[in-house]
C-alpha cells in the first residue's frame, strides 16, 4: 500500500460521514459526537498504519 491509497481512503471515510451528516441532518447530538469521535480515531489508525508501513518500506 502506497502513500496515496492510504490518503484516499482516509478522505472516503472522511467525506462519506460527513455526506451521512447532511443527509440526515436531524441527529441527535450524541450521534454527531460519536460520529466526531469515531473520525478522529480513524485518523489516527490511518496515520499509524502510515507510520508502520513507511517503516516496513524502509
Amino acid at each position: 500500500m502506497n502513500n496515496r491509497f492510504l490518503s484516499g481512503i482516509t478522505a472516503g471515510a472522511i467525506i462519506g460521514a460527513t455526506a451521512g451528516m447532511l443527509i440526515v441532518p436531524q441527529l441527535d447530538r450524541g450521534t454527531r459526537r460519536r460520529l466526531k469521535r469515531t473520525s478522529r480515531n480513524m485518523m489516527g489508525m490511518a496515520g499509524n498504519m502510515m507510520g508502520n508501513m513507511r517503516g516496513i518500506m524502509r
